[in-house]
């Protein structure tokens, strides 16, 4: 188990407090590690590679195991179970002794047993303020009436909030004591303000602020009970502290049955009550017949039979249940009364009729006058005085004379106010008067206005409907209009199982984010491969385990699969969508269902090589004719070689020694000595007899090395040296150049060529101006014996040009002269700087100095001097 963070925190203290202590040991040893360092970090490396690979093996099995997925949680379903059998320990050891009713108490203590196990179950308590799943470590309250467990800060919340609204709309004069109740959430159990809770306290409420132990209940204080036991019989409750009720009582006590007849028996105390099954035989209340039902708890039922009754009356009879012996028929009683003028007008009854109604004394109708005894025949008459009885408004006398009947409205006419105050007006005493404000006071819902014309400020309470949503995010409000928070959503959601057979109720709104229940039942989901039934395993979620049964399918060969199951294998798959752009998002790798085909056949069988060679064992998938690799071996037809094919299906032979049809041809090299001369080998496969003549040419350079000749071998080894010569030649001009400078007009030859005084290609000569040209030969140009002189043309062409020179020098000296003063104008236009208009405003004339009046023509003089000088230059030059 972790030690907590403040254990290792001290450790590590003391670990940093003693490291100056040992750090003379570390020197002394520093040494020694240096030198097996290569060592040590050889060896680690080993062991974390090593660990490494056993890590995955480990992991490959737990993912190949088809329970593995559920091992986690079957730990934790054990420790669960464990804890709640420690919880129930004293409860189980008691004397149980079953009777009637005994299946009722079971049933009390499944449901203890249920809170039990729904307080352990991670997010089966959840809290119906927040909605929120209720942690071990969480400070709760715990309702008296539903037993629903609530967060400490939500409850505290709840009652804050419900206590502030309540009392806003209470005024401070009329309600001085603003003690308002408030109600469980749940079951609306009503509280008062005394009893808001503010101590976490456990579920019996002996210890305040319990520890969290792993192996007691959460929120338990870990004692006994100790809380009196409902109904109430003086014992306490024996379990350890628990969430939810108590369950019945187990103690055991003698007891008679219902009717006390029966002998008395040891049971529980919560059942107590029995019946003996007896026949009660109690008289019922008709006081004729006897009770004919089993013995039973508290009064007998009415009697059944029935008997023929007379009514009060006793003018009709009928035939009527003996429990019902009173009833009335359906007319009137018509009996003269005592007076002899007036009959009864009751309807259908027993004894006397009483006296007549009109026979006592009498007043008028205002009631000022008694009158004397008058017969029940004759009817009292008015007085003739004033009325003067209250009329209805309760103010005024009415002024009508003594008369029947009611006295009518009242007629004066009084000043009275409205309902609301506002306005007063002259109306009638007997009617109302209401004005047409409207009142703009908020109704107890604190959002609606009441809007009722002339309202008396005791506004009705708000009428709309709530509408807003409830904490589950599912339902609305069905109330109407009220101040704070709403109710929690009242209703329920049964989370259950794959199968269907376990539940979980929770409330609305943490149906998506709660896990389904623990099923302990065998899965029923039938199988998707081609087997009968599946493995035995409990109910899950989601898809069933993979397969673990062997294949057993029949093979072409006539051998069954050996495998694992595979025609029911999950394969991963992604759609290829061909996406608009990288925003889009990839598309979803699904999950299939396939059926894959059976490995080949591993069964090992022998099989023999082609050539008949060896005998080996392979499997039966594999299992045909092979070549072992080996040589063939048998005779070729030459007689000289055998096969060097590997082994292979001889076909044709006539015995197992000669080669067949598809045996090796010998294709061996002829090693018979060549020609003299010749280095090639005979092309022929192995033959008798000579050798053909050699073929292969031979590569040979040209007498001008310009050029490859290829000749037959046998050609060139059996030329002489004229032919040899002639075979060397390649037949174009010679490529040497003569000391003339112009080519060698012979054929490619191998001895000297011509000499420059007999060479006869073409060469011009020119005159001395180089107008003139004419060709000669090359030997004669050389030699010296012909000239070539210039005529009148030439003399005549030389003096026009010297002319055109002497016009093109002068022509370029004035262009220069222009482009020096060009430079001077230029330059003085610079130096003068842009004109300036004359200002309109007087001002005073300076001084101006000799040498800044007389600058601009000395700098204009020096460099018109330094510019003829410049062209004068040129001009010598020239």
């Amino acid at each position: 188990m972790e030690k907590p963070v403040w254990s290792r925190g001290r450790g590590a203290g003391r670990g940093r407090g003693a490291g100056g202590q040992k750090q003379s040991h570390l020197s002394k040893v520093g040494s020694q590690k240096e030198r097996a360092g290569i060592q040590v970090a050889e060896s680690t490396s080993e062991q974390k590679f090593k660990d490494a690979a056993a890590k995955h093996q480990v992991a490959l099995q737990r993912f190949a195991g088809a329970d593995d997925s559920d091992s986690e949680s079957s730990e934790d379903e054990l420790e669960d179970e464990k804890i709640i059998e420690h919880v129930l320990k004293e409860y189980s050891e008691q004397n149980y002794i079953d009777g009637g009713g005994g299946n009722g108490n079971e049933e009390s203590l499944r449901r203890t047993q249920q809170y039990l196990a729904e307080t352990f179950q991670s997010g089966a308590v959840v809290c119906l303020v927040c909605i929120e799943s209720i942690k071990r470590v969480d400070a709760v309250w715990n309702c008296g009436g539903c037993y629903c467990m609530l967060h400490m800060q939500c409850i505290q919340k709840w009652v804050m909030e419900g206590a502030h609204h309540s009392t806003s709309r209470l005024s401070d004069d009329l309600f001085p004591q603003k003690e308002v109740n408030w109600f469980c959430p749940k079951c609306r159990k009503e509280y008062t303000q005394a009893q808001c809770p503010s101590k976490y306290m456990c579920f019996c409420g002996k210890t305040q602020d319990p520890k969290l132990d792993p192996w007691t209940v959460p929120h338990s204080c870990a004692q006994t009970c100790g809380r009196d036991l409902q109904p109430a019989c003086g014992h306490a409750c024996l379990l350890l502290c628990h969430p939810g009720p108590c369950p019945p009582c187990p103690q055991v006590v003698k007891t008679t049955c219902h009717c006390g007849r029966g002998t008395a028996v040891p049971r529980r105390c919560a059942a107590r009550a029995w019946s003996c099954s007896k026949p009660c035989a109690r008289t019922l209340q008709c006081g004729q017949h006897a009770c004919t039902a089993p013995c039973h708890q508290g009064a007998c039922p009415s009697c059944a039979k029935e008997s023929e009754q007379p009514c009060l009356c006793g003018r009709e009879t009928a035939v009527r249940p003996c429990a019902a012996r009173e009833w009335q028929c359906q007319k009137v009683c018509g009996q003269w009364l005592s007076c002899g003028h007036h009959k009864c007008e009751s309807p259908c009854h027993s004894g006397d009729c009483g006296p007549c109604a009109r026979a006592t004394q009498r007043c008028c109708p205002c009631g000022k006058t008694r009158a004397a005894e008058l017969p029940c025949t004759e009817d009292v008459p008015p007085c003739g005085d004033t009325c003067d009885r209250l009329l209805s408004c309760g103010m005024h006398p009415c002024c009508q004379r003594c008369h029947t009947g009611p006295c009518g409205k009242c007629r004066e006419t009084v000043e009275k106010t409205c309902l609301c105050g506002a306005r007063q007006r002259a109306v009638q005493c007997g009617s109302n008067y209401t004005c047409d404000l409207k009142c703009t006071r908020m109704r107890d819902c604190e959002k609606h206005q009441c809007k009722r014309k002339c309202c008396d400020g005791d506004c009705t309470p708000c009428e709309l409907p709530c509408g807003k949503t409830l904490s589950c995010r599912n339902h609305k409000c069905a109330g109407r209009c009220h101040p704070g928070p709403c109710y929690p959503c009242p209703l329920t959601v049964s989370i259950y199982c794959s199968c269907g057979g376990t539940k979980v109720t929770v409330p609305c709104g943490r149906e998506k984010v709660t896990k389904p229940p623990r099923c302990h039942l065998q899965c029923k989901v039938p199988p998707d491969c081609h087997h009968a039934s599946r493995l035995a395993h409990r109910c899950h979620a989601g898809r069933c385990p993979v397969c673990r049964q062997t294949c057993e399918l029949p093979q072409k060969c006539g051998h069954r699969c050996p495998r694992p199951c595979h025609t029911a294998v999950l394969v991963r798959k992604q759609r290829k969508v061909e996406r608009a752009g990288p925003w889009e998002p990839p598309p979803q790798v699904q999950m299939f269902v396939e059926k894959q085909p059976c490995p080949p056949c591993q069964v090992p069988v022998r099989v023999t090589c082609l050539g008949r060679h060896e005998t080996s064992t392979m499997g039966c998938a594999d299992a045909r004719p092979y070549s072992c690799c080996n040589r063939c071996g048998r005779l070729l037809a030459c007689d000289n070689h055998s096969c060097q094919l590997n082994c292979h299906l001889v076909s044709g032979a006539t015995d197992d020694q000669s080669a067949g049809e598809n045996c090796q041809t010998c294709d061996v090299a002829c090693d018979r000595p060549r020609p003299k001369g010749c280095s090639h080998l005979c092309l022929l496969p192995c033959h008798n007899g000579e050798c053909p003549p050699c073929k292969q040419m031979v590569r040979v350079r040209c007498h001008c090395q310009m050029l490859n000749l290829y000749v037959e071998c046998h050609v060139w080894l059996s030329a002489s040296e004229n032919d040899r010569e002639m075979l060397l030649s390649c037949k174009n001009q010679c490529p040497k150049m003569l000391p003339c400078g112009h080519r060698c007009t012979l054929q490619c030859h191998s001895t000297s060529c011509l000499q420059p005084s007999s060479c006869v290609e073409k060469a011009k000569l020119r005159c001395a101006c180089k107008r003139r040209k004419r060709d000669f030969t090359c030997a004669a140009v050389r030699s010296g014996t012909v000239t070539l002189e210039c005529d009148a043309a030439c003399t005549e062409r030389q003096e026009k040009l010297r002319k055109e020179k002497e016009i093109a020098e002068q022509q370029a000296a004035l262009q220069r002269e222009e482009d020096a003063k060009a430079a001077l104008e230029e330059y003085e236009r610079l130096m003068q700087g842009p004109k300036r208009k004359p200002r309109k405003r007087r001002q005073v004339e300076e001084e101006i100095s000799i040498w800044r009046k007389y600058l601009p023509h000395i700098v204009t003089a020096t460099v018109l001097s330094a510019a003829v000088g410049y062209f004068l230059w040129l001009k010598s030059t020239s």
